[in-house]
């Protein structure tokens, strides 16, 4: 559903390239410690965490005609809205922004 608050395409594009890459770098830092047990891979504005412990796999993905990045991780689908007071990605259930949402994704896939 569109309204006139909605962010247009361009400005959601760059929102979400900003978030990603944002989120890829958090990442690569946490990937060079021995004990991450991930590999962060790129292709095509698309972020995939790979495990190496049980082959799985979050994938992390911005969604234009709807505004929102998706993040499927632990067999769900995250769906986050661009908060304009925060001016980040939040999923709406938990208040939760992208970059802390996947760290506790993370933590809850090692842990299980």
């Amino acid at each position: 559903m569109y309204t006139g608050s909605m962010m247009d395409e361009q400005e959601f594009r760059r929102a979400a390239e900003t978030a990603i890459d944002a989120l890829k770098k958090h990442l690569i830092v946490k990937e060079e410690d021995d004990q991450a047990g991930f590999e962060v891979e790129e292709q095509n504005g698309v972020l995939n965490v790979v495990f190496e412990e049980a082959s799985g796999k979050f994938v992390i993905t911005p969604n234009t005609p709807v505004r929102q990045v998706w993040i499927s991780a632990l067999s769900t689908s995250f769906k986050l809205d661009w908060n304009p007071d925060s001016a980040a990605f939040v999923l709406p259930r938990t208040g939760e922004q992208l970059i802390p949402l996947l760290d506790r994704l993370i933590e809850e896939y090692h842990a299980g």
